[in-house]
């Protein structure tokens, strides 16, 4: 299974900054100890042209070259440098090459499922980022996709549907507003009702959470959304972003899912997927643990259950 990565291109933080970088190289670290069939790639970085399919070009360029205001910075939560911005267009990158890996846009066979060891930026949006999210990774991917599935066949009169299946314990509040007015993508957001964003945005499809929600709440919720997105759409393509963030050691999260409850919501959500042969990008999202390595196994746990959906594809092929 392919998963793409840019935890070299390190962000500068200053000391005591509350946000976990760490993780992500520890992450490929246990990624290449623990699971041989994951191949790791280095992912490439998007272009002006393909952030502007889902941001603002005037905010684009202000990111580029440092001009954004303070106030804008401060909602970001990150200092600007220029690994700033080479990070988060390569976060994005990895998005789009888990897609067209999982979709075979590449000009390889699709593999049904492939992810990024990063990505799930979804308070970004068109115009300005926020919590610790530059550019949404999941809108350029989608938009991308849309682009280049419609260029390989032009006979199609219908584009391509994207499904964003978005179980951050955070509303996707900056892909709910790139897609407001966007029929071809479905946003669905299940997140806690008392966190962040405090001023939520409006997606196709939002579950509130109460604190302290436990997994048989929780994955009855689940059960309930995808029944209502099978409903209501039919997508070509899903991106997942996977939060390690309601895990009970979260020091974010405020939800209360055991390490069970999480495998058994990614299995659900690539058992959903694989049962209508649907490809899925798969994108890791928040994580916060109180102790980084809870976060960390989270993420493995995902991994792991993601291979043996690539292992299902590729008996199909």
């Amino acid at each position: 299974m392919q998963a793409f990565y840019a935890d070299h291109f390190v962000l500068p933080l200053p000391d005591g900054h509350r946000f976990p970088m760490g993780k992500y190289e520890r992450l490929r670290s246990r990624v290449a100890l623990e699971l041989a069939q994951v191949r790791p790639g280095v992912a490439l970085p998007v272009s002006d042209g393909e952030l502007a399919l889902a941001h603002d070009p005037a905010y684009i360029q202000a990111v580029v070259d440092g001009s954004l205001s303070p106030a804008a910075m401060r909602e970001i939560g990150f200092p600007w440098s220029p690994a700033m911005v080479e990070r988060s267009r390569r976060s994005a990158g990895a998005t789009v090459a888990a897609a067209r890996v999982a979709m075979g846009l590449g000009g390889q066979p699709a593999e049904g499922i492939a992810a990024n060891m990063a990505g799930g930026t979804h308070h970004a949006s068109a115009d300005k980022g926020s919590g610790f999210c530059v550019f949404n990774d999941a809108a350029i991917a989608a938009r991308l996709m849309q682009a280049e599935h419609a260029r390989l066949r032009r006979g199609e009169r219908h584009p391509l549907q994207v499904a964003i299946i978005d179980l951050d314990v955070h509303q996707g509040n900056g892909t709910a507003n790139i897609f407001s007015r966007d029929p071809t993508v479905f946003t669905l957001s299940m997140h806690g009702q008392k966190n962040f964003p405090f001023r939520k945005e409006t997606s196709d499809l939002d579950v509130e959470l109460p604190d302290g929600c436990r997994d048989d709440a929780y994955l009855h919720a689940l059960e309930l959304a995808l029944d209502e997105l099978d409903r209501r759409f039919s997508p070509g393509l899903v991106i997942y972003l996977a939060g390690a963030d309601p895990h009970e050691g979260d020091r974010l999260g405020r939800l209360k899912l055991s390490w069970d409850g999480l495998e058994a919501r990614d299995r659900r959500v690539f058992d959903w997927a694989f049962n209508r042969r649907i490809p899925l990008a798969l994108a890791m999202a928040g994580g916060y643990g109180v102790n980084i390595e809870d976060t960390v196994q989270v993420q493995i746990n995902t991994f792991r259950a993601a291979l043996g959906y690539w292992e299902r594809w590729r008996a199909l092929s």
